[in-house]
């Protein structure tokens, strides 16, 4: 990782934190003064009962009332301000870290084969969650309960001792809840989370269960893997269950406890009854906090897992490039001594791989399976990062290059394409708001503008769930539509024949000729040979090694019929 790098994911998990500490320390001052607000209550009961009733005075009554009427409403407003301060520090933090997160779970996507996108989106709405919700208080409230405790051992030293052991018992039941059901915890949401995991994936190949009568069998596989969880579950809730009803209990007890305490204080004329009813509301909202300590540290621990999540994802997985748009510019593609090998491998796929090509010219790509073609694509359009050597593009790093210019520059056809979820249109303008212009410019160019005029709704028939579903030719032309939109100069093309017909082909040929004229650098894989006929050079990879490379007709000519790489051109392998 660079120091760029360094400096740039420090950066965005420093506002982050700092962000969250600002909001946490705001929330913090306002805390104090709502606790202390707190006290208007208890303390309006207490006056009641010694003052009011006593001295039979309207005028103090009502002097109270005003007095509590005007703390309350400030209690209110700082509540509602306090709860504000979480949202807005909620929505700051997730917004700042949105496209850093998204970002690098599609780096991770790319470069390890590991789809984060999910996870990592259960991980900010996690945070967030946590900060909208009540658990973040808990610390708080429990860090101003000797305001409470403090008010109790003034109104009498055994009310504050009774609060005092209350509270311990308290804390000790609820780290004894925690004790009993942490592990079982943790073992039920490996085992849910696995269980997901598993039946997403199985889901994936849902013709070949249903064509060979496989569901059965997943089903009793699947029935098992619950019939599992839910018994951890059910531990957990029996668990949880009876020591909340036993820690319920035991606050009850203790009300029971302070008010008994109360009562002999007051026979024996060493308090006022109405210090007897406050400090029994005093010590109840001491002990709230405690009460929820666990289930609030949870919350707590869940956050901290999500925070470490993202920042590890961040720091380790977002991929390290330009932020400064370059302009739109035509040169030369040279590819110097590139060395790829994949993460956690020692072995390379590509073996110090060099070429250069010109703008208008068109170079082939063959060789036999594993050779390195898909990988020296993905290289060339900036998707894997080298472990040596480059691509440059007119002199620019294809791999550092800020990828919304990038984007403008570079279009690509994978083998396997993926349309999203949109309309054609959408589709083919790569998700932007596009003229409508550029996106007809682009069908015709890809010979496709007809067959969309016959789908229902032509340039705007939805794709995705729920939308029309397309033959692999169908797919596979409007995908090359997308690739050409906007003229890119470099276009990288991965077996962009292999579900289209005779008549397919010949317009594929026509579109590369014509990009070819205007300039464009294209670059074919393909096993087909059919399309390899636009095509000015050839590369024969083996092993990912340069075997051969040249003008076609040199290359082809060169190969013998005994030679390995000869199936690719033919078509063979």
């Amino acid at each position: 990782m660079s120091k760029t790098a360094n400096s740039q994911a420090a950066d965005i998990l420093h506002q982050g934190r700092k962000a969250f500490a600002v909001g946490v320390a705001y929330a913090a001052a306002l805390s104090a003064v709502i606790n202390v607000l707190q006290l208007i209550v208890p303390l309006f009961m207490l006056q009641v009962h010694d003052r009011v009733v006593n001295s039979q005075s309207t005028d103090t009554l009502i002097m109270l009332i005003i007095v509590s009427a005007i703390g309350l409403v400030i209690y209110c407003i700082l509540d509602y301000v306090r709860a504000l301060t979480y949202q807005v520090m909620a929505s700051k933090l997730v917004r700042k870290l949105n496209l850093p997160v998204l970002e690098a779970a599609i780096s991770a996507s790319v470069t390890k084969g590991i789809s984060k996108s999910g996870q990592s989106i259960r991980d900010l709405n996690d945070i967030r969650t946590f900060i909208v919700g009540s658990a973040i208080s808990v610390p708080l409230e429990a860090f101003w309960a000797p305001i409470f405790l403090a008010v109790l051992f003034a109104l009498h030293w055994l009310y504050g001792l009774v609060a005092l052991v209350s509270a311990t018992i308290i804390i000790s039941l609820s780290l004894l809840s925690d004790f009993l059901t942490r592990r079982a915890m943790k073992r039920a949401n490996e085992s849910s989370l696995q269980n997901i995991s598993e039946i997403g994936g199985t889901l994936r190949h849902a013709e070949a269960i249903e064509a060979m009568g496989m569901l059965p069998a997943l089903s009793e596989r699947w029935r098992h893997s619950q019939l599992h969880t839910q018994d951890l579950l059910d531990v957990v809730t029996r668990r949880s269950r009876a020591m909340a009803s036993f820690t319920r209990t035991c606050r009850y007890a203790m009300q029971i406890a302070v008010l008994s305490v109360g009562a002999i204080l007051v026979i024996k004329q060493e308090v006022s009854p109405g210090s007897m009813v406050a400090s029994s509301i005093i010590m109840g909202r001491m002990l709230l906090p405690f009460d929820s300590m666990v289930d609030g540290w949870r919350q707590w621990v869940l956050a901290i897992s999500a925070w470490k999540n993202v920042s590890d994802l961040i720091e380790h997985q977002a991929p390290k490039r330009e932020t400064k748009p370059t302009p739109r510019t035509q040169g030369d593609l040279t590819v110097d001594r590139l060395v790829y090998a994949p993460p956690g491998s020692d072995v390379p796929v590509l073996k110090g791989i060099s070429f250069t090509l010109a703008p208008g010219e068109v170079l082939g790509i063959v060789g036999p399976s594993a050779a390195g073609k898909s990988t020296l694509a993905r290289a060339l359009i900036g998707v894997t990062k080298p472990t040596s050597g480059g691509v440059y593009l007119d002199g620019n790093n294809v791999y550092l290059w800020e990828r919304g210019s990038f984007g403008d520059m570079v279009g690509y056809l994978p083998q396997s394409v993926s349309l999203l979820d949109g309309t054609i249109r959408d589709n083919i303008a790569r998700m932007r708001d596009s003229d409508p212009r550029l996106v007809l410019e682009a069908a015709r160019l890809a010979d496709v503008h007809e067959m969309i005029g016959r789908l229902p709704l032509g340039y705007d028939t939805p794709l995705g769930d729920g939308g029309l579903a397309l033959s692999g030719g169908q797919r596979q032309r409007i995908g090359l539509a997308r690739a050409i939109y906007g003229k890119p100069r470099l276009i990288v093309l991965d077996e962009p024949n292999s579900n289209l017909d005779t008549d397919g082909e010949r317009a594929l040929v026509r579109t590369i000729e014509a990009l070819r004229a205007d300039g464009a650098i294209i670059i074919l894989i393909a096993h087909r040979p059919s399309v390899m006929q636009a095509a000015d050079k050839l590369m024969v990879l083996q092993e990912g090694r340069i075997s051969q490379f040249g003008p076609r007709t040199s290359v082809v000519s060169t190969i013998t019929p005994g030679e390995k790489p000869i199936a690719a051109v033919k078509g063979s392998a």
